[in-house]
């Protein structure tokens, strides 16, 4: 998504490309993407990035993109407020301009991008059934999902994985976990890193483009919120002396850790962090040290962190960390 949407203006074509054909040869095997990363003048943007850069290694890969909601252009506020339509028509609409895009026949891992709650998850599961049938889809997911939406989904078509926020500063789904368990369904977490806010690179005085970053809006990195979140960033460094490591890979080591079926995808738009990144899944954290940051992060005092863009006018996921 940060190539193209939330992190930035939109980074040059051919280097985006160059980075994601990279993070293949890094061994990086998962890629997701959506059709509404974008920019105003080509809200496509980053499923277009993807379908070019991964078409020589469509045989290495899983593709996961979604379908869902659109932004609300018309408002001023920024983020873009978000308006969900997973009408089965619409759905339709999206499988082939994705499909399209990506330049391939089917897509590994289909989400629905939020819930609408106009629409109930037996009707977009039997979508999905008919998509899977009908070869457009191998799988498919929900992002954002609670228990109830979750098991009346997958009563009609089985649900491969749900797409939740998920680090160490919004752990609020883990209650989540054993339904997930009980389902057989995987957990991808995504903002593992709370938006690169747990690399603990960033200090007091930080600014943000506040046309294309979202970080200018997120309340973890205003300059009280930096203060407030020094305990949380020197237990990470702790761990990190102790293992050997950076911040980053042991937040991300602690999630890989906990359940075999939790994949966390933390973007970048450089290199190095692709690198360091991917050394996560080598590092080892014993229970015992799992349930060591655990309590410590049921302790120790945090700010806000970005629970996400307002939804169809409806101010409840903002800024939530429990």
């Amino acid at each position: 998504m940060g190539l193209s949407h939330a992190y930035g203006a939109p980074i040059e074509k051919n280097e985006a490309i160059r980075l994601i054909q990279q993070a293949v040869e890094i061994g990086y095997t998962f890629f997701d993407t959506a059709e509404i990363y974008g920019t105003l003048d080509n809200p496509h943007h980053n499923e277009m990035l993807v379908g070019e850069a991964l078409k020589p290694y469509r045989d290495q890969v899983v593709i996961a993109t979604k379908f869902g909601i659109r932004f609300d252009t018309n408002s001023r506020e920024v983020p873009y407020p978000i308006i969900p339509d997973s009408r089965p028509e619409c759905i339709r609409a999206s499988v082939e301009g994705s499909l399209k895009r990506l330049k391939i026949d089917c897509i590994d891992l289909y989400y629905q991008h939020r819930i609408d709650p106009k629409i109930p998850a037996e009707e977009v599961a039997g979508v999905m059934s008919d998509l899977i049938r009908e070869g457009k889809i191998k799988h498919w997911g929900i992002s954002e999902a609670n228990e109830e939406y979750i098991r009346r989904a997958h009563a009609v078509c089985p649900v491969t994985a749900v797409q939740n926020r998920y680090s160490m500063m919004a752990r609020h789904y883990e209650p989540l976990f054993p339904v997930l368990e009980e389902l057989g369904i995987g957990f991808v977490a995504f903002s593992p890193l709370a938006n690169g806010f747990l690399s603990g690179k960033y200090r007091k005085g930080i600014e943000f483009d506040e046309k294309y970053d979202y970080r200018s809006k997120m309340p973890q990195f205003t300059d009280e919120a930096i203060e407030k979140n020094q305990e949380l960033i020197e237990l990470l460094n702790r761990m990190a002396e102790k293992k050997d490591a950076t911040p980053v890979q042991i937040s991300l080591a602690w999630m890989l850790c906990k359940k075999p079926w939790i994949v966390p995808i933390p973007g970048t738009r450089k290199a190095e962090r692709l690198k360091e990144n991917a050394i996560a899944a080598d590092i080892e954290l014993t229970d015992a040290e799992v349930r060591a940051l655990d309590d410590a992060l049921d302790t120790i005092p945090m700010s806000e962190v970005f629970g996400g863009t307002r939804l169809n006018g409806n101010n409840e996921n903002m800024s939530k960390r429990k």
